[in-house]
């Protein structure tokens, strides 16, 4: 996994993600099948890039870093396949928060 983002890095303002897993099972114990369990929107990223220029030639770094967690929109995104990994591309924009530990 570590050599697959060794190759791939986001460009400017794009940040890469790895959804959490659906829960699979109530509190209760009762499992879910597939179309009731609901989308998952928290992630964690991966890999950044560099930030987003501005017209005068500045750079704009990211808000988020590797190993934050964040909350995604319901859609958008783009997705990513990296040594039969499954992850999501977002703008930095776009996230709509960071989860504070």
């Amino acid at each position: 996994m570590a050599q697959a983002f060794k190759r791939f890095i986001p460009m400017f303002d794009r940040v890469l993600v790895e959804r959490f897993l659906p829960e699979v099972r109530t509190k209760g114990g009762i499992m879910l099948p597939e179309k009731a369990q609901g989308k998952v929107l928290e992630a964690t990223v991966v890999a950044v890039g560099g930030g987003a220029r501005k017209d005068n030639g500045t750079v704009v770094p990211p808000s988020v870093k590797v190993g934050d967690k964040v909350l995604l929109p319901e859609y958008g995104g783009t997705k990513v396949v990296l040594e039969e990994q499954e992850y999501f591309l977002f703008r930095d924009g776009d996230l709509l928060g960071k989860f504070e530990n």
